[in-house]
């Protein structure tokens, strides 16, 4: 958990999470997912307005996976010589 989550409330998220039945966990782990990229993709649109679909999927590769595997995926940014 994050440094702004006290002990007391990580320990009790963890007990609750060990209750959950498998199909509960993933179920709540895909949730987390989704709002994740969901979350990081409005960054990525708030970052730059005028990004066409290409890059902001390209982009959010970037902020979810890194540059690296970016370059892997989809080659260098347009304008990138690198």
């Amino acid at each position: 958990m994050d440094r702004d989550t006290s002990p007391a409330a990580t320990a009790r998220y963890a007990e609750l999470l060990r209750q959950l039945r498998p199909e509960q966990r993933l179920r709540a782990a895909m949730g987390l997912s989704r709002a994740t990229r969901r979350l990081a993709e409005a960054g990525v649109r708030l970052r730059n307005p005028s990004a066409s679909e290409a890059e902001v999927r390209r982009e959010l590769v970037v902020v979810l996976y890194g540059e690296a595997v970016a370059r892997r995926l989809l080659g260098a940014r347009a304008g990138d010589e690198r």
